[in-house]
């Protein structure tokens, strides 16, 4: 698994209309999309994917946003893969990403950032399997 990572195209992209940009991107860095599905997350499930922030006080404004709108998980895979993608959509401020990467040219601002991406190999395999089961990663 250390070759995967999720990512999830967040409501602000989809809303904006830059879903198709995006996984264009992804697959132009080589990635190969193993799951996709457009969802609208409830809240039970927003709040258990970030439960790891719970005590943050960015938490219940980062369910709302979540829960706002369709998103887009996603199983990537790749050599290096949280690496690669974390490089690919740059810094969690868009202000502070560099040029040409997806938050540079997608986000509005650091909630409203237009992706997530894994931050550990780790993490990777169990948001994975947050939205997927083994049967619907796709390896071709």
């Amino acid at each position: 698994m250390s070759n995967k990572t999720l990512a999830i195209i967040k409501p602000d992209a989809v809303g904006n209309g830059f879903t198709g940009k995006i996984i264009d991107r992804i697959i132009e860095a080589g990635f190969k999309v193993q799951a996709a599905r457009l969802i609208h997350l409830s809240r039970e499930k927003a709040e258990g994917f970030y439960a790891v922030h719970k005590e943050r006080p960015f938490y219940n404004d980062l369910v709302d946003f979540m829960t706002s709108g369709p998103c887009m998980p996603m199983a990537l895979e790749k050599e290096d893969a949280v690496n690669s993608f974390r490089s690919l959509i740059g810094a969690t401020n868009p202000a502070d990403a560099e040029a040409g990467t997806i938050r540079k040219d997608f986000a509005e601002n650091i909630q409203n950032n237009a992706v997530h991406g894994s931050d550990s190999d780790k993490n990777a395999q169990k948001e994975i399997a947050y939205f997927y089961t083994s049967n619907e990663i796709l390896d071709y």
